[in-house]
């Protein structure tokens, strides 16, 4: 049978040409890994789901030690009580990230997309399962390859509700960060969940479901903006999974005891293993690419390898660009990883990070916010004097119940009619209507600044709010 020759149809100058803006993509079935950087990945895995799933069960006093409660708009961290007052630590948290994920992009590439992104984190989980039901990469592309039969529809359905109830208890616990866990567990148990609840459950079980079991790499290559401005942060002293070309190449495969300097080779043996672990499926040989996520799977299949047929491991390796290029020793590399760029990166971050924590252990516990009340803002009561109405709301953002007392200053003659002392519950905010009064024409007519001064009886907080008194003409 002879075969035919395919002769690709050539464009025609001029003429409308049909372009498809969707490409194929081949499935990828990762080939699993042991070594080095598989046990760290590992070790990040057990790390990071200890702390999301075991977080919210901690308890702290008498109550669950992180919740966000957005109903009552408290936000409890251990033993801080924050208000959305509070909302310059969210962003510094924010400033500190960021400049976090420069610093460590900075010095080693992609550390947290390769280790701590929950995208990896939940593709490893899957793939665990998927390994686990299905087999390692060969048994699980047979069986993606054979016909429909009982055993294949035993083994899909198993994978599928373990990704399924794994994705649920993911979603159970996100929730659980908003409403307190083991109401959330009894509502849950007695059907009693609101709407609200059931929809992020579902929600965010849905999309742990679908990017780690079915998306995949692609949420990294596509979806993921880090991996697109990655390379404004790169230069060639950033430590990335690097393939040494001066040594690996000419490549071409050899038995081991062959001489394979006589053979005019380098030590890759081509056996596409580093391919066939990599998870977004790249092949690292090709040089830096922004799909790589610096997992390391690919360093740690290469010096099994090289383990097997003699030689030097470190083939495929983390190293800088400049370092392949000059040969330089791991010193020269560590010396050349601390650059000016790194130094100020940390400087930074030191600066921000002692600045949050400074202000962290200076805050004062107590919040006040001054509403002037729109039915009655200037009035003459009796005994002749001329009265401003006010609403103050103060928040205890301790978990003690606190005595405060309420001073006014701003005006000769500037009295607190109302009641100056009162009390706040724990963790809670309360409504004071205050009266201030001043004696009739002590003041001229108009606007004027006062001061109110809030105080706990035990003289551990203070709070001076700016208010004005107005006169009329």
């Amino acid at each position: 049978m002879t075969r035919r020759k395919v002769i690709p149809i050539q464009p025609v100058p001029g003429e409308p040409q049909e372009v498809s803006l969707y490409a194929a993509q081949e499935k990828i079935y990762p080939r699993s890994v042991s070594g080095f950087f598989s046990r760290w990945r590992w070790a990040m895995v057990v790390l990071t789901q200890l702390v999301f799933y075991g977080l919210p069960w901690l308890e702290w006093g008498q109550r669950q030690a992180v919740l966000f409660d957005l109903a009552s708009r408290r936000f409890y961290i251990f033993g801080l009580v924050l208000y959305p007052q509070d909302f310059i630590y969210l962003t510094g948290l924010l400033v500190i990230s960021a400049l976090s994920l420069f610093l460590f992009t900075a010095v080693a590439g992609r550390l947290w997309c390769g280790y701590a992104c929950p995208q990896t984190v939940y593709t490893e989980i899957f793939l665990w399962i998927e390994r686990h039901v299905e087999g390692d990469r060969s048994a699980r592309m047979r069986l993606d390859g054979a016909p429909f039969s009982l055993e294949k529809l035993v083994k899909k359905w198993t994978k599928h509700f373990l990704w399924i109830s794994v994705a649920l208890w993911t979603g159970f616990t996100f929730v659980g960060y908003f409403t307190p866990i083991k109401e959330l567990g009894m509502e849950f148990l007695q059907t009693r969940m609101s709407s609200w609840e059931v929809f992020w459950v579902f929600f965010y079980g849905f999309a742990t479901y679908g990017n780690a079991g079915f998306m995949r790499e692609q949420v990294c290559k596509y979806m993921c903006p880090y991996a697109r401005f990655q390379s404004a942060m790169f230069d060639k002293d950033t430590l990335i999974v690097s393939y040494d070309e001066g040594r690996g190449e000419p490549r071409g495969p050899r038995s081991r005891s062959a001489d394979y300097v006589a053979k005019g080779l380098g030590t890759c043996v081509d056996c596409t293993l580093c391919v066939q672990v990599c998870p977004t499926g790249i092949d690292i040989r090709d040089g830096l690419q922004y799909e790589c996520i610096g997992c390391g799977a690919c360093a740690d299949v290469c010096d099994t390898v090289m383990d097997k047929m003699g030689y030097p491991r470190g083939l495929v390796r983390y190293t800088t660009q400049n370092a392949v290029a000059r040969g330089w020793t791991r010193p020269q590399i560590l010396r050349h990883v601390l650059r000016p760029r790194v130094l100020l990166y940390s400087a930074i971050l030191g600066a921000v990070c002692l600045a949050m924590l400074a202000s962290l252990i200076l805050r004062t516990p107590l919040k006040v916010d001054v509403v002037r009340d729109r039915a009655a803002l200037s009035r003459i009561v009796d005994g002749g004097r001329l009265e401003n109405v006010y609403r103050l709301q103060v928040m205890n953002a301790t978990e003690e119940p606190q005595h405060y007392r309420i001073t006014a200053t701003g005006l000769d003659g500037l009295t607190v009619a109302s009641e100056a002392e009162f009390t706040v519950g724990p963790a809670q905010s309360r409504w004071v209507p205050v009266r201030l009064q001043i004696a009739y024409g002590a003041a001229a007519p108009g606007s004027h600044p006062i001061r109110f001064n809030i105080d706990d009886t035990d003289g551990n907080a203070h709070v001076s709010e700016k208010s004005v008194f107005l006169v009329p003409r």
